[in-house]
């Protein structure tokens, strides 16, 4: 009888079914998104500090379109999660011209 409880134990401790945290991962999203958005002030000030006249620019305004479309995709996924995945614009990627 011992060895039962103790195998049974055992099977409840070790073999656990795992469950996903639908609103723990939405909570680490939201979160992503807010430290996005924390960067715009420093791209901001990056961009002011940018020389004007040099040959080769970073072009900061291709960054803040491609970071927007992240966000809105992950906002996208908090607010109205699915199935089937969704298909979105090409992010630019190369900044400088």
């Amino acid at each position: 009888m011992r060895k039962t409880l103790v195998l049974m134990f055992m099977t409840v401790v070790l073999v656990r079914p795992v469950f996903a945290d639908a609103g723990g991962e939405r909570a680490k999203l939201a979160q992503f998104v807010r430290e996005l958005e924390a960067l715009d002030p420093l791209m901001n000030e990056a961009e002011a500090r940018a020389n004007p006249d040099a040959r080769i620019r970073f072009r900061y305004g291709w960054l803040k379109q491609d970071l927007d479309r992240i966000i809105l995709g992950i906002r996208e996924h908090i607010d109205a999660p699915r199935n089937e995945p969704r298909t979105f614009p090409a992010l630019k990627g190369d900044y400088r011209r």
